[in-house]
């Protein structure tokens, strides 16, 4: 598959002595257990536990490179540096613009003269629960088509704000972040933790992210899904008759197991929920809260 360039991509660089432990107390994502070569998802909560920016993160030498949507870099690096106060954190823009995605043979680098593979970036994680090999790299690295990427990862279940959530209305669970690496519930704290531990602990999440498919072409983002007239959730990104929307899972299993049709506008549609998510629609209320 081709390298992607994603334009509307931008990238924040923290580093310093104290990078890590800044960054570890404020985030969802566990950055002690990064690994090298990994992206991972993450996002800077409110304290009501709701994302108020979401991005990626990986290292890079010394520090750690954030990519986050381009109108977001602003906003999201004068949250940070509010948070900073003194510690020896160092937080600039980067000097590339924008990111490469590549997938499949692509993602593995090119094989040196002795077959070792190089580096291509780093590996996105979300991607990887879905069985899926892609590497995100700062800077323009190839020229594919954008709504390659954007069917690769609606095939997948896998999300982005703007697109599929408004910033400050959902909470890391309905984005599910925690099943792809970016919502750790073993660090100490941090902004919003106390929130999504007591929903995780106590399984409240009931928005969830669904792959959507329909016979047709699917309508705008945006559109309610409804079942018997009823808000389940809305659409987001779409790709002709396959999108993603963020839908209540106890409203759209009932529906399902009465036999009632799930439409989106008024195009009939089909809910699944993403395999590597390990989730399943409840068939009830009471299974719902059980």
């Amino acid at each position: 598959m081709p390298a992607v360039f994603l334009k509307d991509r931008s990238l924040i660089f923290v580093s310093g002595a104290e990078a890590q432990s800044f960054l570890q107390n404020l985030i969802t994502t566990d950055i002690a257990a990064l690994e090298a070569d990994e992206a991972r998802p993450g996002a800077l909560l409110t304290p009501q536990g709701k994302i108020l920016f979401d991005f990626m993160i990986w290292r890079d030498g010394e520090g750690y490179m954030i990519e986050t949507n381009a109108g977001q870099r602003d906003g999201l690096l004068k949250r940070l540096t509010m948070y900073k106060l003194r510690a020896a954190v160092t937080l600039a823009p980067s000097t590339e613009e924008g990111v490469t995605v590549s997938w499949g043979e692509d993602a593995e680098g090119a094989r040196d003269s002795q077959g070792v593979r190089g580096s291509r970036g780093a590996r996105d994680s979300r991607f990887a629960k879905a069985g899926v090999t892609l590497s995100r790299r700062a800077g323009r690295h190839g020229d594919g088509a954008e709504a390659l990427y954007d069917a690769l990862r609606i095939s997948h279940g896998i999300v982005t704000s703007g697109s599929d959530f408004a910033l400050q209305d959902a909470f890391p669970h309905d984005v599910l972040m925690d099943f792809n690496g970016g919502l750790s519930f073993r660090k100490g704290c941090y902004v919003g933790q106390e929130v999504v531990s007591r929903m995780q602990h106590r399984g409240t999440a009931r928005r969830r992210v669904v792959t959507v498919s329909a016979a047709t072409d699917l309508p705008g983002t945006g559109t309610e899904i409804t079942a018997a007239g009823k808000p389940v959730g809305t659409l987001g990104s779409v790709d002709g008759g396959n999108g993603l929307a963020i839908v209540r899972i106890d409203r759209a299993g009932a529906a399902m197991a009465a036999g009632t049709p799930l439409l989106a506008g008024d195009t009939p549609v089909s809910l699944v929920l993403p395999a590597w998510s390990g989730l399943v629609f409840p068939a009830s209320a009471d299974e719902a809260s059980a």
